[in-house]
């Protein structure tokens, strides 16, 4: 994201979208498309992101046009995301480490999106496995369909973190995974940036969570600039926002698809650096606690009558100072911002130095001029390389 922002560039090939570019409705299409898409976002966005159901109605045809797209994106060096947003019992998702996060995997990708309904723990193995093998995942936390929040923020009756929400049990989860790694950490959330209004009901800080935030509702389903400085104020660089149909909408020449991409990259860029900038300025602006033998009333009196402060010392009780060798246990429900907190402000500090300083300058890329007619799968030099993947 430091080279090429906050964009993902979503792969949707509907039906609708299909047909309007001139391709046949059925896996070749899905696939054509995908290809334009790919070229479209290479060197202007951080990531592209499939998704798996509009490839997997095309039945075993459309889940070979998703891996040699896959394979594509490899070669150009895209990021991959594949939206399959799976979950189930741990022996059963287990399985999609093969598919999908494992060298040699047929649909092998960078990151793929799950569903913690079965409750976190169910995912816990497959995470481990995609941590391993370099990978990371984005699990739904607060989504941005409307009635999700209805789930999402319903509060817990039992098991872990009773009396806090949905999401934020998932948020805390995944935290879990995220400490003590310097920098961001690979496990990530998906928060919706149609969900400002439901941001305090949710219970889920963005701002102080240190893996990759995924999200989507930005443009078609009515997220603006504004709800991205809402939603996400306070973050350090590590909001990836998924745009499709906006960018899709312009095709199907690839100049128009590359435009339509820098353009939405340089709003959603300059939409987060205002919403890490608002952030640091409430945080900046919030008035130190107390020294504990001050005072508060006496000085907030002389302050107000304009003379300098006299400060008032009390003398601080035993009780007040710990000992030095009492240790403090944690609290397993404490709230995963303040475990989080410090953790960012150490790591994350040089993140947002670098996204105040990066100027997004798009990278030169060849646009291909043969019309859409002419697009034929397999026989380009482009695609002509070897998979050596089962090699890694």
């Amino acid at each position: 994201m430091d080279m090429y922002g906050p964009l993902c560039v979503g792969i949707d090939p509907h039906r609708k979208l299909l047909a309007k570019w001139g391709y046949n409705v059925d896996a070749k299409g899905a696939e054509l498309f995908a290809m334009r898409m790919l070229q479209a976002a290479q060197g202007r966005a951080a990531a592209v992101k499939f998704q798996m159901p509009m490839f997997e109605r095309y039945g075993s045809k459309g889940f070979a046009a998703l891996e040699r797209a896959l394979f594509a994106a490899r070669q150009m060096g895209v990021i991959t995301i594949v939206d399959c947003l799976r979950g189930g019992l741990p022996t059963t998702v287990s399985a999609l480490a093969d598919a999908y996060l494992k060298p040699g995997a047929p649909m092998l990708a960078d990151a793929i999106t799950l569903l913690p309904y079965y409750g976190f723990r169910s995912l816990t193995n497959l995470v481990g496995e995609a941590l391993e093998n370099g990978r990371g995942v984005f699990v739904a936390s607060v989504t941005s369909n409307t009635e999700g929040i209805s789930l999402q923020s319903a509060i817990r009756q039992r098991g872990d973190f009773p009396g806090q929400t949905v999401a934020y049990g998932v948020a805390h989860a995944a935290q879990n995974f995220n400490e003590g790694v310097e920098g961001m950490g690979s496990v990530g959330l998906i928060i919706g940036a149609t969900i400002g209004q439901w941001m305090k009901t949710s219970g889920v800080d963005p701002s102080v969570f240190t893996g990759p935030i995924l999200s989507p509702g930005y443009g078609w389903q009515g997220a603006e600039a504004k709800d991205l400085k809402t939603v996400f104020k306070g973050t350090k660089g590590n909001v990836l926002v998924t745009v499709s149909r906006s960018i899709s909408s312009k095709g199907p020449e690839i100049a128009d698809l590359s435009a339509a991409t820098e353009a939405i990259a340089l709003d959603v860029r300059q939409a987060l650096y205002e919403a890490m900038e608002e952030g640091d300025k409430e945080q900046a602006a919030e008035p130190e606690a107390p020294h504990p033998g001050i005072d508060p009333a006496l000085t907030a009196a002389h302050l107000a009558d304009g003379n300098p402060p006299q400060v008032h010392i009390k003398p601080l009780s035993a009780t007040t100072v710990p000992s030095v060798s009492h240790q403090i246990p944690q609290n397993p429900q404490a709230s995963y911002s303040q475990q989080a907190t410090q953790q960012q402000s150490q790591s994350r500090q040089t993140s947002a130095t670098t996204v105040k300083s990066t100027r997004y300058v798009p990278s030169a890329v060849r646009v291909a001029t043969t019309p859409r007619t002419n697009d034929t799968l397999g026989n380009s030099d482009r695609f002509k390389i070897e998979d050596r993947s089962s090699k890694l």
